[in-house]
């Protein structure tokens, strides 16, 4: 009877095993229907890759980890929204509105436009782009072509878009391609810091509103990062390589402490119905800086590729050699972050337990709502 109870346990043991190993390499469940995707370079996964722009990246080495190669994307993998997408049970990556039409679109559609800010104008600089009042009216063109696939029911429609989960990150470019450029734009002799902020928050306002009327009930919009650290500006300021440029965090500083605000006046009832999450990307990227060895980055003030000082003169070139150490890099190339940094901000905001991160709940519980 020993040896029998011996080989019944055994037995069990391996079948449990078996049904663990089998249950871990299920996917993970779907936890909204759809996921829309607003924003610039950072979360841009191709929608430049056929206008005249110098803001494109459908050449090696971007994409160079990425399962499908080059795509467009600004970075050497995996970008924010991609990693989000798989933690909220996405089976594919969200696809750039630029080639997706139809059926396709009812999962949700990446509209982000490298070098395209708040302002129309901002990014000119590069050429072309998809400013955020032109996504919103490719989403309002998709809007209208859903309505065929809930035939006409506009209720059925409405109820598919307040489940979805939609994303909106910008400004960035507001100030890096716009405010901080006095050799092409006049808004720093137009506006102080202060009042750019608030043009900038004004007009962004406007625009999430007119994504709420849309349908958007869900919202992450998120702060700017601490750009003043970035290669591009360490590489600029005054000579010093190791410096941030606090002029620049700042001025940023005063738009994300508005924006904050803006999002309690939506959640009190400003836009009924909707629920905005402020994801603070500054304190995030900050905490990431200071606290860069934690996390296994041993490189956090230069670019894992391109040229000059910090590797942030200029930006990623065509067949450039990158750095081999790429999980040790923060940075990918002069303005953005590696697949690995990307991967812990979805990460941090998707379930943070603190409101320093994500404000007032985390992306998992907006999800659950």
């Amino acid at each position: 009877m020993k040896g029998f109870s011996e080989f019944t346990f055994l037995s069990v043991v391996l079948v449990f095993l078996w049904l663990c190993a089998k249950a871990c390499s299920q996917p993970q469940q779907l936890q909204v229907p759809c996921f829309f995707i607003f924003g610039d370079s950072l979360v841009d996964n191709g929608n430049n890759n056929r206008i005249l722009t110098l803001a494109r990246a459908n050449y090696r080495p971007y994409g160079i980890d990425f399962p499908q190669g080059t795509t467009g994307r600004f970075t050497n993998g995996r970008t924010y929204v991609d990693a989000l997408a798989q933690l909220l049970g996405f089976p594919n990556y969200i696809p750039p509105y630029e080639r997706t039409r139809g059926a396709a679109l009812i999962r949700g559609v990446n509209y982000a436009s490298g070098a395209s800010g708040i302002r129309d104008e901002t990014g000119t600089n590069l050429g072309d782009h998809v400013s955020m009042n032109r996504q919103l009216a490719n989403f309002a063109s998709t809007v209208q072509e859903m309505r065929r696939f809930f035939r006409g029911n506009n209720n059925s429609l409405s109820s598919h878009l307040s489940k979805c989960i939609f994303y909106s990150g910008m400004g960035s470019n507001d100030y890096l391609n716009n405010y901080f450029m006095p050799d092409f734009y006049t808004s720093s002799s137009d506006f102080t810091v202060q009042a750019y902020a608030a043009v900038l928050l004004q007009d962004y306002s406007r625009q999430l509103t007119q994504l709420y009327s849309l349908g958007a009930r869900k919202v992450i919009v998120t702060a700017v990062g601490q750009i003043g650290c970035i290669p591009y500006q360490l590489a600029r300021y005054h000579g010093n390589s190791s410096r941030c440029n606090e002029k620049i965090n700042t001025a940023v500083s005063l738009f994300n402490t508005g924006l904050r605000k803006l999002v309690d006046l939506f959640n009190r009832g400003q836009l009924p119905g909707a629920k905005f999450v402020y994801l603070d990307s500054y304190q995030s990227t900050s905490d990431l800086y200071l606290n860069a060895s934690n996390y296994g980055f041993e490189v956090i003030d230069k670019g894992c590729c391109g040229v000059g000082r910090n590797n942030g003169q200029i930006t990623c070139l065509p067949l450039q050699q990158p750095c081999q150490d790429r999980q040790k890099h923060l940075f990918w190339d002069a303005f953005h972050p590696t697949e690995v940094a990307n991967i812990y901000f979805a990460k941090t905001s998707y379930s943070s337990q603190t409101k320093s991160y994500a404000y007032p709940i985390n992306i998992q519980q907006l999800a659950m709502l």
